[in-house]
């Protein structure tokens, strides 16, 4: 069983940064997938990032737009660099993991349904 959990959030004005950390107890899996999502109040649950545990080449959302960078840090921690940020981008934001079974599903990264493994979000607050 693995469980993650997110720090990092806060309220900054547009422009700034902040970077968001995704930590795992438990045992990684450098191959199994590691996402990034937001909730914004009102609106549902969206795709932003995701990667590897071990070392791969980051997905971004089309929103991101060169922003955003899904990091890694450690084997059992990664990192989600925001630059720019907008008052759009407020929202909380979850860090979720794949475990055996969603590793082998037929979901897109992109799907929350791919994740078995969800931390309790991190709020961002972008002023404008």
């Amino acid at each position: 069983q693995v469980q993650l959990v997110e720090s990092g959030g806060g309220l900054v004005q547009a422009g700034a940064s902040l970077r968001l950390s995704c930590a795992a107890s438990g045992r990684t899996v450098s191959r199994y997938g590691v996402a990034w999502f937001r909730q914004a109040p009102g609106k549902e649950r969206e795709f932003v990032a995701s990667r590897r545990w071990g070392p791969s080449t980051p997905h971004y959302a089309s929103f991101v737009k060169g922003r955003f960078t899904a990091a890694s840090g450690n084997a059992n921690t990664i990192y989600l660099k925001m630059n720019s940020l907008k008052p759009e981008d407020t929202a909380v934001y979850y860090c979720a993991g794949e475990g055996p079974s969603g590793y082998s599903s037929d979901y897109f990264d992109t799907d929350f349904r791919r994740y078995d493994y969800w931390g309790q979000g991190t709020q961002v607050t972008v002023s404008s």
